[in-house]
């Protein structure tokens, strides 16, 4: 079984652990019932086998629909939500500078996306057409569960040049249990704000295509946002998928456009 199937069986498995379950009342990346973020969940699921090849199958393509909707960070709208921007603090200029100082780093060493590779991280469905390809490091996910350390961003943020990639930022992440102030003491929201996916609706089988025309109703630029509705359209309803996240554009010379809410909303270039 290829690294990104056992992936995409992850993260179903994950994703069925959270519909059981009733619907936080906050949200945003990781959505397991302990909060761990999904990597955490990942890393303890890699070697699960399904009952049956029928069933990976279903698994598998709503995994990759529910990915594939998510691609770009939609428009804010009933399917994402941002955390409040903040007065400024004495110090969180610094602090701030600080984080986007380690994720420049970063970035200069991990230009050349086979080092990336290299060094464990993951293309996240590299046979998909994407705007920015998320090359994950999952033991940085599951630390970034429970400690920030800026030096270990969960992915890296690339653009597809030719046969290659071009590397134009890194993407910090925190268990999706993590409230405001605990997202704040890693970086400041007076400076950054994080977003979250929310109110997903995986379609039925034999209506996934549903989810892809001009005017889906399903998936995360669908029209239903509400467990109600979804289960009444016969679909998987999902509050969250996966945790917090941040993004961070260290080659940027601007602050705003370091941490550009609109960049990583759409996931254009400027």
């Amino acid at each position: 079984m290829s690294r990104q199937i056992v992936v995409l069986i992850s993260l179903l498995f994950l994703a069925s652990l959270t519909w059981g379950q009733q619907p936080a009342p906050q949200g945003m990346p990781g959505m397991d019932m302990s909060g761990h973020d999904i990597s955490h969940m990942q890393m303890q699921n890699k070697d699960m086998r399904m009952d049956s090849d029928k069933d990976a199958d279903k698994d598998i393509d709503a995994s990759a629909h529910a990915m594939h909707s998510m691609e770009g960070h939609m428009d804010m709208g009933p399917h994402m939500k941002m955390t409040a921007l903040r007065e400024v603090r004495q110090g969180d200029e610094e602090r701030a500078n600080q984080v986007a100082a380690a994720a420049r780093k970063v970035a200069e060493h991990y230009e050349d996306y086979r080092v990336a590779l290299a060094d464990g991280f993951q293309i996240f469905l590299p046979n998909v057409p994407q705007k920015q390809y998320h090359f994950t490091n999952y033991g940085y996910g599951f630390e970034a569960a429970f400690h920030f350390n800026p030096d270990h961003p969960t992915s890296l943020l690339y653009e597809k040049h030719g046969d290659g990639y071009k590397l134009i930022g890194v993407m910090y992440t925190a268990a999706k249990r993590a409230g405001e102030d605990e997202l704040d003491r890693r970086i400041p929201l007076s400076i950054a704000q994080w977003h979250a996916h929310i109110n997903l609706c995986v379609p039925p089988e034999g209506q996934k295509r549903e989810a892809l025309g001009p005017h889906p109703r399903f998936g995360l630029h669908g029209s239903i946002a509400t467990q109600q509705e979804c289960e009444a359209a016969g679909g998987k309803f999902m509050p969250q998928i996966f945790g917090w996240m941040v993004h961070v554009y260290p080659f940027e010379q601007k602050p705003e456009d370091v941490w550009s809410v609109a960049r990583q909303m759409h996931g254009h270039m400027d």
